[in-house]
């Protein structure tokens, strides 16, 4: 079987012989691959009225464990976005009723962002749908290819995880 990836490369191969196209085998796949995964988080998150960057911050938070809470510069790090950024985000998910802020109880400045409970239940239900369509996404890969091909995206990430 051909994928459009072969299509793709086979032509860069006629017209460019001179070039080793070896590396688009791989990351051409892991391209396409990513737009179908945009597609499917679109999807999955529209069907709680989500956006994706909401989405990040809510699961951020809900990963936390409870009380399901971070400091804007945890959740910083766990979104990799700007201050700014941050700011403008959990006020626009405060005005949503999906996080509150609370006083930060060790530093009189600080503040504490808090999930709600129509925020847990929101990213809940958001993160099931999600789960849903990457199983889809997958279905053409038995479990053993699957914990495979996640040991190799793992390996060719690390480099890029590893802290500066």
């Amino acid at each position: 079987m051909r994928d459009e990836v072969d299509r793709l490369v086979a032509a860069w191969r006629r017209e460019r012989p001179d070039l080793d196209v070896d590396p688009m085998e791989v990351l051409s796949r892991v391209s396409r691959l990513s737009r179908h995964l945009d597609l499917a988080r679109r999807e999955a998150f529209a069907d709680q009225n989500l956006d994706g960057w909401e989405f990040d911050v809510l699961s951020a938070l809900r990963r936390a464990g409870e009380p399901y809470q971070l400091s804007p510069g945890q959740l910083l790090r766990e979104t990799l976005v700007t201050s700014g950024t941050m700011t403008n985000r959990i006020d626009r998910l405060a005005a949503r009723g999906f996080v509150e802020r609370l006083p930060d109880p060790l530093d009189r400045r600080g503040v504490q962002v808090r999930l709600s409970d129509e925020g847990r239940a929101t990213v809940d239900a958001a993160l099931d749908a999600l789960l849903a369509r990457e199983r889809e996404l997958l279905a053409s890969l038995g479990d053993d290819d699957a914990r495979r091909l996640a040991s190799l995206l793992r390996g060719l990430l690390l480099p890029f995880d590893a802290p500066s």
